[in-house]
């Protein structure tokens, strides 16, 4: 089951949009279609849209023809935009398009650029999951046997292109031996959690119950909660993360509680240059997505619906933040420099 393959001259990818019912996978050879692929979310989380859209700009460079370095810089430069407006608050986006821009400001010869761009767009993706078995091996340490852990959206190998954040240490500990349930929220509007997470626990045989958004602070005033664990989009420096919308009241939740509550993410996940959440860009999507559940409107036609896609957990309510190169606690802002510093 892989999220992204690259094939050479192209892409394939698994539709998420088809889950559960279908397993389709498409193949993409223009750069423009790997950008759709991200808008309309047929390839989404963090670490799986950094991956794919540092193979749409290697795509978008192998289609352009000149021998001309400043023109190639040039039109490639209109792909990484194309490329970099696709989804706002994924940090590992605009950290492999970085990685790619300087790859190919550093080359001399049009050819060599390519090579070099397709070189350090396999390389990104090799590094993401790599990232991910480290951080999944660190975060098992934390669950103990028995635990049921709920967690909110989608963070498994399809969202990392590895072997997951929140869900790769839920499997890390199920390899163990632990005895673990979970509990995996719907994820309203789009349905992640039920339509994602729980495919994927089902694929590794974990026990999971599928539960409404809303009925999270029922099961954790009732002790049925051992810890929460969810991905991040976008780590700022002070540990203030964004996650799928939600994911703050689930933490407000867990602290009235007394619940651990566990950020699992790479690096790739953290932005330094945002001192905290407040600067954190959060995508506005369409308000069909909140009105209509796969096409089918359940709302009254005209009705206005707000759509925010990501919210900000501040960081007093995480108890720790899971990296491959270590697991962070208070003080945030000391952990996070030295992780990256690493």
């Amino acid at each position: 089951m892989e999220a992204i393959e690259w094939l050479g001259n192209r892409v394939r990818i698994l539709d998420q949009t088809r889950l559960p019912q279908e397993e389709v996978y498409l193949e993409l050879s223009d750069y423009q279609d790997i950008a759709s692929a991200i808008v309309e979310l047929k390839i989404r989380g963090a670490p799986a849209i950094g991956v794919a859209g540092s193979y749409g700009v290697a795509l978008g460079a192998l289609e352009i023809e000149t021998r001309s370095r400043d023109e190639f810089l040039g039109r490639l430069r209109g792909v990484i935009q194309t490329i970099a407006a696709t989804r706002p608050t994924a940090r590992n986006l605009f950290r492999a398009i970085d990685r790619m821009e300087q790859v190919a400001e550093a080359g001399d010869d049009v050819e060599q650029i390519k090579k070099a761009l397709v070189n350090e767009a396999v390389k990104i993706h090799s590094e993401e999951v790599e990232a991910t078995r480290k951080l999944s091996q660190l975060g098992a340490g934390l669950i103990q046997d028995g635990f049921i852990i709920l967690t909110h959206c989608n963070a498994g190998p399809l969202a990392t292109t590895g072997y997951g954040t929140a869900l790769g240490i839920i499997k890390w500990a199920k390899e163990q031996g632990k005895k673990i349930k979970v509990l995996a929220t719907e994820t309203r509007p789009l349905l992640q959690g039920a339509r994602i997470t729980t495919w994927e626990l089902k694929k590794a045989n974990i026990p999971v119950t599928l539960i409404t958004d809303s009925t999270a602070g029922y099961f954790m005033s009732r002790g049925e909660v051992s810890c929460v664990i969810v991905g991040a989009d976008r780590i700022a420096a002070n540990g203030d993360t964004a996650n799928k919308i939600g994911t703050y009241s689930l933490a407000v939740l867990a602290k009235e509680n007394g619940i651990p509550f566990y950020v699992a993410a790479p690096t790739s996940t953290i932005d330094l240059s945002l001192a905290s959440g407040d600067e954190i860009p959060i995508e506005q999507r369409s308000p069909e997505e909140v009105t209509h559940i796969q096409g089918v409107s359940i709302a009254p036609e005209g009705i206005d619906a707000a759509n925010p896609a990501f919210d900000v957990t501040p960081h007093r309510y995480i108890t720790a933040i899971i990296t491959e190169r270590g697991i962070i606690k208070e003080p945030y802002g000391e952990g996070i420099k030295e992780s990256i510093l690493k």
